[in-house]
Protein backbone atom coordinates (compact mmCIF):
# COMPACT_ATOMS: atom_id res chain seq x y z
CA UNK A 1 0.00 0.00 0.00
CA UNK A 2 1.26 3.56 -0.84
CA UNK A 3 1.37 6.15 2.03
CA UNK A 4 0.32 9.47 0.99
CA UNK A 5 3.93 10.54 1.90
CA UNK A 6 5.25 8.28 -0.84
CA UNK A 7 2.49 9.83 -3.43
CA UNK A 8 3.20 13.42 -2.15
CA UNK A 9 6.94 12.70 -3.12
CA UNK A 10 6.36 11.45 -6.10
CA UNK A 11 4.35 14.86 -7.13
CA UNK A 12 6.64 17.22 -5.88
CA UNK A 13 9.28 15.66 -7.93
CA UNK A 14 7.37 16.49 -11.07
CA UNK A 15 5.96 13.01 -11.73
CA UNK A 16 2.92 12.42 -13.53
CA UNK A 17 -0.09 10.43 -12.91
CA UNK A 18 1.50 8.16 -15.16
CA UNK A 19 4.81 7.94 -14.24
CA UNK A 20 3.72 7.13 -10.42
CA UNK A 21 1.11 4.26 -12.06
CA UNK A 22 3.85 2.76 -13.23
CA UNK A 23 6.06 3.15 -10.50
CA UNK A 24 3.64 2.09 -8.12
CA UNK A 25 2.24 -0.72 -10.11
CA UNK A 26 -0.81 0.11 -10.41
CA UNK A 27 -3.53 2.23 -12.79
CA UNK A 28 -3.64 5.79 -13.61
CA UNK A 29 -7.02 6.23 -12.62
CA UNK A 30 -6.15 4.80 -8.73
CA UNK A 31 -3.33 7.10 -8.60
CA UNK A 32 -6.02 9.97 -9.39
CA UNK A 33 -7.95 8.86 -6.62
CA UNK A 34 -5.42 8.36 -4.25
CA UNK A 35 -4.86 12.46 -5.03
CA UNK A 36 -8.04 13.60 -4.98
CA UNK A 37 -8.81 11.82 -1.79
CA UNK A 38 -5.54 13.45 -0.17
CA UNK A 39 -7.17 16.73 -1.79
CA UNK A 40 -10.59 16.27 -0.03
CA UNK A 41 -8.41 15.27 3.52
CA UNK A 42 -6.51 18.56 3.30
CA UNK A 43 -9.11 21.01 1.70
CA UNK A 44 -7.35 21.33 -1.66
CA UNK A 45 -8.99 22.27 -4.68
CA UNK A 46 -5.70 21.70 -6.73
CA UNK A 47 -2.70 19.95 -6.72
CA UNK A 48 -0.72 22.96 -6.05
CA UNK A 49 -2.74 23.35 -3.10
CA UNK A 50 -2.28 19.70 -2.05
CA UNK A 51 1.60 20.49 -2.23
CA UNK A 52 1.38 23.54 0.17
CA UNK A 53 -1.25 21.76 2.54
CA UNK A 54 1.07 19.19 2.81
CA UNK A 55 4.28 21.30 3.90
CA UNK A 56 2.40 23.25 6.15
CA UNK A 57 1.74 19.94 7.93
CA UNK A 58 5.27 18.61 7.26
CA UNK A 59 4.04 16.13 5.59
CA UNK A 60 7.42 16.53 3.06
Amino acid sequence: MTTPRQLLTYLSGGLTDESIARELGVSERTVARRITRLQQMLGARTRFQLGVQASRRGWL
